[in-house]
């Protein structure tokens, strides 16, 4: 079945790109100083990292991939999961205190939540916004 193209709204594309690259740092940041980051599993290698950011960062590319196909609430489903392993990095901070983290390391985890929350935040708003338009046509019938 042929799916139209369908333009992405502009925040959602803005907010997938800041995330992304938000993102990418800080799991550089983690693969390469990661025997420097307070308390990290000793069987985590720098491959695991990498490993990590590609598995989630597929989950946002098939996100986007889909809304733009036209399936825009499943698309958005598979945005809201990826800005949610965003959030994940806040486990930074149960395994060590922000203190225990260099600069480096509490601006890359701030920057990746930061992003992942505004993403989180469009996303959810975008599904609502569409289940009440769809509810109101159906109200409308």
């Amino acid at each position: 079945m042929f799916m139209m193209r369908r333009p992405v709204p502009r925040t959602l594309l803005v907010l997938l790109v800041l995330y992304g690259a938000a993102s990418f740092v800080h799991f550089v940041h983690n693969a390469e100083f990661l025997a420097d980051y307070p308390n990290m599993p000793a069987s985590w290698s720098r491959t695991d990292v990498y490993g990590a950011w590609f598995a989630m960062t597929a989950i946002g590319l098939i996100g986007l991939l889909l809304v733009v196909r036209g399936l825009r609430i499943a698309g958005l489903l598979f945005v809201v999961a990826y800005a949610g392993f965003g959030l994940d990095s806040l486990g930074h901070y149960v395994l060590a205190p922000m203190a225990a983290h260099t600069a480096a390391m509490n601006a890359t985890i701030i920057a990746e939540v930061t992003t992942a929350a505004m993403l989180l935040v469009e996303a959810v708003r975008l599904v609502a916004q569409r289940t009440m338009s769809s509810k109101s046509r159906a109200l409308d019938a």
